[in-house]
């Protein structure tokens, strides 16, 4: 399969957080690059399709928009560069 991406991903698997309207849902991104992610989720149906990326690790936040769904794993898109969570 050809590779469609400008920048390569980078395998992370770590724990995160999609956050959206108050609502907070624990997730794992599997890779990440500099546009995009992708994510798995225990159910996609619960998934706004703009929300909040939340690293566990490091609490930096990232914008991101949905792109694409495969059963639970989730191809995301970012908005902007990552920032924490006090806005910094």
């Amino acid at each position: 399969m050809d590779e469609k991406r400008k920048h390569p991903r980078t395998e992370i698997n770590e724990p995160a957080y999609v956050s959206s309207g108050g609502s907070v849902m624990s997730c794992t991104v599997c890779n990440m690059s500099a546009e995009g992610a992708a994510i798995d989720v225990e159910n996609p149906a619960f998934v706004p399709p703009r929300f909040r990326l939340v690293m566990a690790n490091d609490s930096s936040v990232r914008e991101c928009s949905v792109v694409w769904i495969q059963q639970n794993r989730i191809g995301v898109s970012f908005a902007g560069r990552p920032y924490s969570r006090d806005g910094q």
